[in-house]
């Protein structure tokens, strides 16, 4: 409790312009940190999990949901964007002490994503039968991966839910509530999946009771965790949140024309870039399945377990987002700027021992993932080659987060899109032929690094702040201490 008093003041120092000195920054910068990444953690334990029970049915069903695997993220990846152009106006009306201004940004926030994440799931239920066999996989997989992708577009509106309400009470300073609920999806999910993947078995002479549902079962699990997390979500951001609670004052759900406008600004690049950026995935999934089953099974491992390695860069990411935008919003450029120095510096020493982490381990991570010696070998292999890449897929991750905080999104999601289609995609068709599966991961780290040294040359260049951005030459007498 008494880091949350500590924050909640901090926070409202950079409102009401008070200076805040560099252990008080970094002190804040990790307060709002660590929740994320605990919840990031426990949402890899989760994948981990899943994983591990699901590669216990053989390299069939894992292969069945790596197949939609990059077609999921697509799906998500587009309500995440829905809920970015909303919540990053509530963080900058906070940071400028608009209370009721942020609140009226949220209610009307509502509407326009549901509905928006109700035609996308309406659209992944029409493809569903489909899919399995435009991306190129093996007619044996089909049908576990059409019922997969079915349950997951199905579900897409308590998704788009869950990031809506998370990201507005990030932005509101509170990531515990978020973290915690988060924690609890994927502690519910572990359980339902328990029952709903195995059949009814003895254990010890206990009688563990189950579906037998395998892969859909594994989808099946997880919806419910989600419809969960999000109701509960949705009633802390409404009605339990000090700063958003949607009683303190009246108003419509239907958004406005400046609304939706402002929002649009925001999430229009970077729901283009996730689309592209994720056809770009789909067409090294592509390229990966005809390499067969195995491989399949083992780019989809590895994607698991690589996520150990960058759960830190999205939990940093997330607070550098709210303490950009707060500060952007209190009018405090050099404070934003410092503040993604700090983040930036965080991310990308943790990821590098996470890197580190992964190389030395990967093979008893794998030992517990799959009974296939053949997957693990191949997924150890491409692990220890993404782990040179760690450094700078943080830099990337976490001057993300920066950029979004500032509303600053059309640059850098051109600079994705141009790093992962010029670079990983190319690389990737011309190395997959003569080295496999190790050449596409290879392509994967090479682009990587290359994103993390353009994403860094442009956060030095300051336009990311646009017009707040100070010149950095301004002597230090000449700014009032508000403005550190």
């Amino acid at each position: 409790m008494r880091f949350l008093r500590e924050k909640d003041i901090l926070l409202q120092r950079i409102r009401e312009h008070d200076r805040l000195s560099g252990r008080q920054q970094l002190s804040l910068a990790a307060i709002l940190s660590v929740p994320s990444m605990l919840a990031q953690a426990s949402y890899i334990l989760m994948e981990y999990i899943d994983a591990s029970m699901v590669g216990s049915l053989g390299a069939h069903a894992s292969a069945a949901i790596g197949l939609v695997s990059t077609t999921i993220w697509l799906f998500g990846g587009l309500t995440h964007s829905a809920s970015t152009g909303f919540y990053v106006q509530v963080a900058h009306r906070i940071g400028a002490g608009e209370w009721a201004e942020a609140r009226r940004v949220m209610r009307q926030s509502f509407l326009a994503c549901i509905s928006f994440a109700v035609v996308l799931a309406v659209i992944g239920a029409l493809i569903s039968s489909r899919l399995p066999r435009w991306l190129g996989g093996e007619e044996a997989l089909w049908r576990d991966s059409s019922l997969y992708f079915l349950v997951f577009s199905l579900c897409l509106p308590f998704s788009q839910l869950n990031s809506l309400t998370g990201g507005m009470l990030r932005s509101s300073g509170n990531t515990h509530i978020p973290s915690l609920l988060n924690m609890l999806m994927c502690g519910l999910d572990v359980l339902f999946n328990f029952l709903l993947i195995f059949p009814t078995r003895q254990w010890h002479g206990f009688t563990i009771p189950g579906a037998g549902l395998g892969v859909l079962g594994a989808v099946l699990g997880t919806a419910v965790a989600y419809i969960v997390c999000s109701l509960s979500m949705c009633w802390f951001a409404c009605v339990r949140s000090p700063e958003l609670n949607l009683f303190q004052d009246r108003g419509s759900f239907l958004p406005t024309v400046d609304t939706l406008r402002r929002a649009v600004k925001l999430s229009l690049p970077m729901g283009v870039e996730h689309f592209i950026m994720c056809a770009a995935q789909i067409v090294s999934t592509v390229i990966v399945a005809p390499l067969g089953t195995v491989a399949i099974a083992a780019n989809s491992f590895g994607i698991t377990v690589e996520s150990l390695c960058y759960m830190p860069g999205y939990g940093i990411s997330d607070a550098a987002t709210t303490l950009v935008g707060q500060s952007l919003g209190a009018r405090r450029s050099r404070l934003a700027r410092s503040f993604g120095r700090i983040t930036l510096m965080m991310g990308i020493v943790i990821m590098t021992v996470m890197g580190i982490v992964m190389y030395v381990s990967a093979p008893a991570l794998m030992s517990l993932m799959t009974p296939d010696e053949t997957v693990r070998q191949l997924t150890v292999q491409c692990l220890r080659i993404e782990a040179f890449a760690e450094p700078m897929f943080a830099a990337s991750l976490v001057a993300y987060g920066i950029f979004i905080g500032a509303g600053d999104t059309l640059v850098p999601c051109s600079m994705n899109l141009f790093s992962i289609w010029a670079v990983r995609i190319t690389l990737a068709s011309l190395l997959a032929a003569s080295m496999g599966l190790n050449g596409v991961w290879i392509a994967m780290a090479v682009e990587l690094c290359f994103r993390g040294f353009i994403f860094l040359l442009r956060f030095r260049s300051d336009r990311w702040m646009g017009d707040k951005a100070e010149p950095r030459d301004i002597p230090a007498d000449a700014v009032e201490p508000s403005d550190y």
